[in-house]
């Protein structure tokens, strides 16, 4: 990872649980949620649903990585319980589908409270 300078991250956390899989994957700024800072750097926020947030998901992003200069490595979680309403872009219907071993608890609870329809 390419690091210049100090910089200060605020996230959320939207782990419902301190066991996790993840796997490592790359990331470049291509992405559909890289967003410029304040310093003109290109950011995937961590809790981005990797690769697209659709059928295609496998997985949620760790961390915030800096794709500014390029491709980037990047730790998707694609196993564990998280809060998806503390994501910075909430989890399409089809991304949950696909995501089979990511538990979303608050979803997963509002989904349940409402009879099991989402």
């Amino acid at each position: 990872m390419y690091v210049k300078g100090k910089t200060v991250v605020n996230q959320l956390n939207f782990l419902a649980s301190e066991k996790v899989t993840s796997f490592t994957q790359t990331v470049d700024n291509t992405n559909y949620n890289v967003q410029t800072d304040d310093l003109g750097h290109k950011i995937i926020p961590a809790g981005t649903v990797y690769p697209t947030n659709d059928a295609k998901a496998i997985g949620v992003t760790y961390n915030e990585v800096d794709v500014t200069n390029g491709k980037q490595p990047v730790a998707v979680i694609q196993e564990g319980w998280l809060l998806g309403q503390r994501l910075p872009v909430a989890p399409s219907a089809d991304a949950i589908k696909a995501m089979t071993t990511i538990h979303f608890k608050d979803i997963d609870a509002l989904t349940a409270a409402q009879g099991g329809q989402g």
